[in-house]
């Protein structure tokens, strides 16, 4: 279980050089185990399960994947699940307009939009039509907002999920140097805000760098947690790592192996099997942030649907 995992990972870490994954896979299926739980308790009181949509434009094979991932999460969970699939070939505007109807379905009480989208539709112009009491990615400005003022919100799923990693192996963050690499609206920058803010896990001293910031190596070995979302496989190498740091790997990339079955690696932003050595705790790019996120999407969902 996840507590036995805990427990084995406090125990070893007198040694601070004793490496131990963070392990997002154990934990997420106790954030599943506790959802359906919840569930299990609506159910038993005659209400409505959480019912959450999920549109994908076109067909690009990691999408795909991914939402079929959260149809599955949701089947787990007991709650209900729609999957809307468009094809790439349709409009900007038909897309908002199938948006608007997700937002007046009082049968849904959260729905997403897949990304990346075509290119002949702006990302932006979809993240404002969708209503934010219905926003479970947390991608629209009144939720950024209450996030960056500490208001009850839809978080981000990704940063909400690495918090909520630090939360559960009780990572100690107050006056430690975060250094958070990328500065996407999604992952980075919303990660920054959470890591700062006065809440535990949280009260860090933040810094946030990017393809652009000077001495960017120099700058990561004087972090004590370094949180990585910069796009660009094994970018991190172990002389960038500070002995003992927390190193939490959001990139995953697909890249081409012949000797797997799918005939591709998922491949991070961190060396791996370099920097673990320098760690007291790392994620891995299989098992790490990515079942955290779908954990969060859950966690979303089911407040939405408490809310409503």
């Amino acid at each position: 279980t996840f507590e036995t995992s805990l427990q084995n990972t406090k125990s070893q870490l007198l040694d601070p050089r004793n490496m131990q994954l963070l392990d997002g896979k154990s934990c997420s299926q106790q954030i599943r185990r506790e959802i359906a739980q919840a569930v299990d308790g609506l159910k038993a009181s005659g209400g409505r399960v959480p019912h959450l949509a999920a549109v994908l434009v076109g067909n690009d094979g990691a999408s795909e994947n991914y939402v079929a991932l959260k149809v599955r999460d949701c089947a787990e969970v007991g709650f209900e699940s729609t999957l809307i699939r468009l094809p790439d070939s349709i409009s900007e505007q038909e897309l908002l307009d199938k948006i608007a109807e997700l937002n007046a379905d009082d049968a849904i009480d959260g729905f997403i939009v897949q990304v990346p989208l075509p290119q002949h539709i702006d990302e932006k112009k979809v993240i404002l039509a969708i209503d934010p009491s219905k926003d479970v990615d947390g991608f629209c400005p009144e939720n950024v907002g209450n996030m960056t003022l500490g208001l009850p919100t839809f978080i981000s799923a990704t940063p909400n999920g690495i918090m909520e990693l630090l939360r559960r192996y009780q990572i100690e963050t107050e006056g430690k140097h975060c250094v958070v690499l990328g500065r996407s609206n999604n992952v980075g920058t919303p990660m920054s805000i959470l890591m700062s803010r006065n809440a535990n896990p949280g009260n860090a001293t933040v810094t946030i760098a990017h393809s652009r910031t000077k001495n960017l190596a120099e700058l990561c070995r004087t972090a004590d947690i370094l949180i990585v979302a910069i796009g660009k496989t094994e970018f991190i190498t172990a002389d960038m790592v500070k002995e003992g740091a927390v190193v939490i790997d959001v990139g995953q990339t697909r890249v081409p192996d012949s000797s797997k079955k799918a005939g591709y690696r998922n491949v991070g932003d961190v060396d791996f099997d370099n920097v673990k050595e320098k760690c007291s705790y790392i994620t891995y790019v299989t098992g790490g942030v990515g079942p955290m996120t779908r954990a969060s999407l859950l966690q979303n969902t089911l407040e939405a649907h408490n809310r409503r």
